[in-house]
């Protein structure tokens, strides 16, 4: 007799919005080309305040993990039994792991982002960043950077999360070799002369806000800076058409997104996907 499985393999991810998410896309496409016939990506909109009944429903589903976006990875850090190296450092949680109910936490922005960066040929080693946000996504940009050596960071972002801010440059001074500061943002910053890279580490003109775009000087950004997103939807943003309008060299969030997206699936399942396969899917998508 054919064997009989019919069990579904739960990964997802929670966020709040989600419905902009383009991880199933990819993510499923992936699980097709490898084979896995019974694998599901599930797009969760959940709550703030609420992230701890999701994962309760987590382990009660037996999902085999999940990602956590916007708002949830900072919080996430409460309810994670085992924090890998990289997470406990950035201080945020993009992964879940479950392990029979054990859940680690991991995080794949940084290392995603840092894949991007080397593919487009560039080496933050000895580097001036600046990286507006200070949230979980740009605590995982700026230790990475920091770890490979950039020189210096400037870390911009609104006087009502200071904490968040005074907090990441506590845990990069603690940590790494980077000389950082940390400016208020309060008016149209005004990128300092002499910046390498640039990097967009808000959710500022993530769908649906999708006309939004960071209150920066933009005449201040040059045509020798490199400017990344890490919004991979829509991809090409308000704040990569101005930096293209000015000759900088850019690159949207989609690269970030389909590494890092790329690593979930190797820790969830073992194997390593076709990242050519998930771009596709991607573009696809949002064509």
């Amino acid at each position: 007799m054919k064997e009989q499985d019919y069990l579904d393999h739960l990964v997802g991810v929670f966020g709040h919005p989600a419905a902009e998410n383009p991880g199933v896309v990819i993510q499923e496409a992936a699980f097709r080309a490898l084979g896995l016939k019974n694998w599901r990506f599930l797009t969760i909109d959940v709550d703030p305040g609420k992230l701890g009944d999701a994962i309760v429903g987590l382990k009660a589903m037996k999902f085999r993990g999940i990602n956590c976006t916007i708002p949830h990875k900072i919080e996430a850090l409460k309810y994670i039994d085992k924090l890998a190296p990289s997470a406990r450092l950035i201080g945020a949680v993009n992964t879940i792991i479950n392990d029979g109910g054990l859940l680690t936490g991991e995080n794949t922005d940084g290392q995603g982002f840092m894949i991007a960066l080397r593919d487009a040929g560039i080496s933050p080693a000895g580097k001036k960043v600046v990286v507006l946000g200070a949230g979980g996504a740009a605590r995982a940009v700026c230790v990475e950077l920091a770890l490979a050596g950039a020189s210096h960071l400037t870390i911009v972002n609104i006087p009502r999360d200071m904490a968040l801010g005074e907090s990441l440059i506590k845990i990069l001074k603690e940590n790494t070799a980077v000389a950082v500061d940390y400016v208020p943002w309060v008016d149209a910053y005004k990128v300092p002369a002499g910046t390498d890279i640039l990097v967009n580490a808000t959710s500022i003109g993530l769908y649906p806000n999708v006309d939004a775009k960071p209150n920066i000087d933009y005449d201040t950004v040059t045509k020798a800076m490199y400017v990344q997103d890490v919004i991979p939807n829509p991809a090409f943003t308000p704040f990569l058409r101005e930096a293209e309008r000015r000759g900088a060299r850019w690159q949207s969030g989609m690269r970030m997104l389909i590494n890092q997206a790329a690593l979930n699936i190797t820790m969830w399942t073992g194997l390593e996907p076709d990242k050519g396969v998930m771009l596709k899917a991607f573009e696809e998508a949002v064509s």
